[in-house]
């Protein structure tokens, strides 16, 4: 009697761990068919600004590795050529001719038009999909309270600065966390004291860490290297003379009126703190893979390194010294190749062929439709983008008919490419004006010989084409002369 009853009470005992065992079983496996997400975002880095893309001046020990383990494109391309509208296209999988946000329009008191609210971005696909969603860093889609604020928009976190104009400076008075308005008072007046860039790094470590049980989406739009160019003394010293001549930039100093509204503060080592910027930047990426190696998590997640728009030439910044934009022309606002062909790093281990490299045609517009995939999630309709997931995993890759490009400044700016063509036309607003430039990339990809001329019947197809690319947008309106 006594063996039954034991018998008995130990089938109880062993039913609920079994139980539990399953859970743990079910849960692991949950995990493993949805894998973490993260993307690094770099701020106006060129093409040529890593060492694994050319760059000889120094170099990125851990993004080289993030590509010696992963794959490396040689043909991605940004959004457009400036901030805000680059990221609606990453966020909404839209180009700039059906992103909700296509310029950098100012909103008052603080922030940039937003988005609304019936845009549909990657952290909502991902929130929806079972993931919780962070963003760290710079925003720029929408202030605090409106239809774009980041928590509105898919992101149960968001820490870092909601203006993208405030973000020009490291040393700012505020940030946010998420609607809490976070004064930083080392940082009053006109001291130096806390360092943005490494309080936004250690919300997104600290993100990682309490979300490593349940799968996430990491989006980390790092403020680096964009102008200004300042950073700790720590960090500069180590590059403190090597790039001679130097190149002292004068900017904004303690009093002005724009001295930390946005105003770009004075380097008289713009070199140096170039360099060491880039530095800090591969630093901290080497950080995020560390942390999610630490936690076990390097084969379930994928991790995507990117940059926002071509190399600036603001705030002291020399992309021609440290040939930023490596084989390519034009620069940040360009449309040329230099403007928005940037690098991308993709890493996934025991995924993705390590030490891959791939020239397919992608651009941000595309990360929607990927990470929709991943998920099990129904891509939306009214999009551009068409998901890379198969070219990440050595599989047969549907390829785009062509990429449309617009930017609403300096006259008006339009670039569509299709195949090897691509077609570039400025001053657009004024047909008297309007340039027309036909490039074969394949043969000339730093877009010397204009070959319109002789070309006519392929300027004339890319022309429809462009005509057709786009709709139009009440707050963003593209003034188009008529024919």
């Amino acid at each position: 009697m006594n063996n039954i009853l034991k018998i008995f009470i130990l089938g109880f005992l062993i039913i609920p761990a079994s139980f539990a065992c399953k859970k743990q079983v079910s849960e692991k496996a949950n995990r493993e068919q949805k894998p973490n997400i993260v993307f690094i975002l770099a701020d106006d880095l060129g093409y040529g600004d890593l060492s694994c893309y050319g760059q000889k001046h120094f170099q990125t020990p851990n993004l080289d590795k993030m590509a010696a383990g992963g794959m490396r494109f040689t043909q991605h391309y940004s959004g457009t050529t400036v901030c805000a509208p680059s990221r609606s296209s990453l966020m909404t999988g839209q180009h700039t001719g059906h992103t909700p946000i296509r310029g950098n329009k100012e909103w008052k008191p603080e922030g940039q038009w937003h988005m609304k609210a019936e845009a549909i971005t990657v952290a909502e696909i991902l929130k929806n999909a079972g993931y919780t969603t962070g963003a760290f860093g710079k925003w720029g889609l929408g202030f605090v309270g409106t239809e774009g604020d980041p928590n509105l928009q898919g992101f149960d976190e968001f820490y870092g600065y909601n203006c993208q104009r405030l973000a020009h400076n490291y040393y700012p008075g505020h940030l946010w966390d998420n609607n809490l308005k976070v004064e930083i008072p080392e940082n009053s007046g006109d001291k130096f004291g806390v360092y943005a860039p490494k309080l936004i790094h250690e919300r997104a470590l600290q993100f990682i860490e309490k979300n490593k049980d349940k799968p996430f989406f990491l989006f980390y739009p790092n403020i680096i290297p964009h102008a200004e160019l300042l950073l700790p003394e720590e960090n500069l010293a180590e590059y403190r003379g090597k790039f001679q001549p130097e190149y002292a930039f004068k900017g904004s100093e303690p009093g002005d009126k724009n001295f930390r509204e946005g105003g770009y503060g004075t380097q008289p080592e713009s070199h140096a703190a170039f360099a060491a910027m880039v530095t800090l930047l591969d630093k901290q990426v080497g950080e995020i893979l560390g942390k999610l190696k630490e936690l076990g998590l390097e084969k379930n997640t994928l991790v995507i390194f990117s940059s926002d728009n071509g190399p600036h030439r603001e705030g002291g910044a020399d992309p021609d010294y440290f040939d930023s934009n490596g084989p390519l022309k034009g620069y940040k606002r360009d449309l040329y190749e230099g403007g928005i062909r940037v690098p991308m790093i993709a890493f996934w281990e025991g995924k993705i062929v390590a030490g891959s490299t791939s020239e397919h045609i992608s651009a941000f517009w595309d990360f929607l439709p990927t990470v929709a995939e991943i998920s099990g999630v129904k891509t939306p309709e009214n999009i551009d983008g068409i998901s890379y997931l198969p070219e990440l995993l050595g599989k047969e890759q549907k390829q785009h008919e062509y990429l449309y490009w617009e930017f609403h400044e300096l006259g008006g700016r339009q670039a569509l490419r299709k195949g090897d063509w691509k077609l570039v036309s400025y001053q657009v607003f004024d047909p008297a004006k309007t340039t027309i430039e036909l490039y074969n990339l394949a043969e000339d990809i730093g877009e010397v010989n204009n070959v319109a001329e002789k070309h006519p019947e392929i300027v004339k197809e890319l022309s429809e084409l462009m005509k057709t690319a786009r709709t139009e947008n009440v707050d963003f309106p593209f003034q188009l002369p008529k024919e």
